[in-house]
C-alpha cells in the first residue's frame, strides 16, 4: 500500500442529529486512539508464570484529537454548543484506505489559543461514549 496524505484523515460531525456529517473546519492534525485494557487472569498456576489475559473482556475505547486553525465555521459552532449543552453527538473518523468509524463521542476539551504575530488555532478532544461501528474502505 502507497503512504496516505495525513489529510485525508478527517473528523466529521453531526451537524443537526439526522447524520449530516460535515468535515470539522480548519484542522491541521486529527489523531485517532484505540484502546483496550487488559483483565490479568493470572494465577500461580498459570503456564511458565506468564502471564494470562481473559479474551474479549475488559473496556475498549475511542479516543479524537485534532488541532487546526480557528475560522469560526458552522462546525466549530455545533462543537461548541455541544461542549456547553453537555451533548453527545455522532461522529466519524475517516481514516485513508482503512475505513470510517462511527459511534457517540463527547467533547472533552476545546482549547484556544493565539499570539500577537500569529493566527488563532484551537484543540479539540472528544472521548468515546458508547459503541463504535467500523466500516471498511472499498
Amino acid at each position: 500500500m502507497a503512504a496516505q496524505p495525513g489529510k485525508d484523515l478527517l473528523i466529521k460531525i453531526d451537524m443537526d442529529g439526522t447524520g449530516r456529517f460535515e468535515t470539522v473546519a480548519g484542522l491541521r492534525a486529527t489523531r485517532l486512539s484505540l484502546n483496550a485494557e487488559t483483565v490479568d487472569v493470572t494465577t500461580l498456576d498459570s503456564p511458565g508464570g506468564w502471564r494470562e489475559l481473559l479474551g474479549g473482556a475488559g473496556l475498549r475505547s475511542a479516543a479524537l484529537s485534532g488541532n487546526g486553525v480557528f475560522k469560526d465555521a458552522a462546525t466549530d459552532a455545533r462543537l461548541r454548543a455541544l461542549f456547553f449543552a453537555g451533548e453527545i453527538p455522532t461522529a466519524q473518523v475517516i481514516v485513508p484506505s482503512f475505513g470510517t468509524l462511527q459511534g457517540p463521542f463527547q467533547i472533552t476539551a476545546i482549547d484556544y489559543a493565539g499570539t500577537h504575530d500569529g493566527e488563532a488555532t484551537y484543540e479539540l478532544t472528544l472521548a468515546s461514549a458508547g459503541a463504535i461501528a467500523f466500516t471498511a474502505a472499498s
